[in-house]
């Protein structure tokens, strides 16, 4: 299955338009994350712990995509679009939602 940004993949026409397909994952955020990263914060340099934490939502929500898009009939989506946003008390979770449109190729 092809997965693409692009509202279309060059040298393969799109066939058909099968329809929207969304998919969301989200994370919590536990209090040694949280924590190193405060660290982080204040001596500066990148957090990989968070940035672990969003790689994670961010290919768990791909795969639901992929998969909702198979149950569709189709074998790729174009124009996926990638929402991240904090949730919870205090941010303490974060939501990745993607969106795209299910094709067949």
């Amino acid at each position: 299955m092809l997965l693409t940004t692009t509202n279309n993949i060059e040298g393969k026409p799109i066939q058909q338009y099968i329809g929207i397909v969304t998919a969301e994952a989200i994370i919590g955020a536990n209090i040694f994350k949280d924590l190193f990263a405060g660290i982080r914060d204040i001596v500066g340099g990148r957090s990989g712990t968070y940035e672990r934490v969003i790689e994670e939502a961010r290919a768990n929500a791909l795969q639901e995509l992929q998969g909702k898009a198979q149950q569709m009939g189709a074998n790729a989506v174009v124009g996926i679009d990638l929402d991240f946003e904090t949730v919870g008390s205090g941010g303490s979770m974060l939501m990745v939602v993607a969106t795209g449109t299910a094709v067949r190729i």
